[in-house]
């Protein structure tokens, strides 16, 4: 959460829209951001955080944990058209790297730019090879990418 909301404004220059949901109530939103999340960005949260404390949304989302009653640390990274195109889900000892999501926004954002006539390989990013594909490609990405090139 304070990674996100320390590069909002990047992700809000991309034109992605941020919103954080949880079980928790408005109220213990309200008290963790007071206390705890606007010290680590000097300020409070400047998107959205949903209290989905009866986890309607985290059985939508796939995330909800029955027998625990809570939902497990998601990422959805869902296109204009409402299609889910990316979601990862993690146990909270381990944090997700904000920079994967902005490259994998930006590889997302480049496709459809394209209408599906580029693909971003493993590890793309803005600038770097992208692939054309089709029956051409085929047997033939070794000859225009590597991993080791980029």
């Amino acid at each position: 959460m304070s990674a996100v909301a320390a590069n909002y404004q990047k992700l809000q220059d991309l034109g992605v829209e941020v919103i954080s949901v949880s079980v928790d109530s408005q109220f213990v939103h309200k008290i963790w951001d007071e206390h705890e999340l606007s010290k680590m960005i000097g300020g409070e949260v400047p998107f959205p955080m949903v209290a989905d404390q009866n986890g309607a949304l985290g059985r939508a989302y796939g995330c909800w944990e029955e027998n625990q009653g809570v939902e497990l640390r998601g990422r959805f990274i869902i296109d204009p058209d409402g299609v889910i195109q990316a979601m990862e889900m993690l146990t909270p000892p381990v944090g997700r790297k904000l920079g994967e999501t902005i490259r994998q926004i930006q590889a997302y954002q480049h496709v459809r730019a394209t209408q599906g006539k580029e693909a971003c390989p493993a590890g793309w990013e803005p600038g770097k090879t992208t692939l054309k594909p089709g029956p051409d490609l085929v047997g033939n990405v070794w000859k225009v990418w590597n991993p080791s090139m980029e």
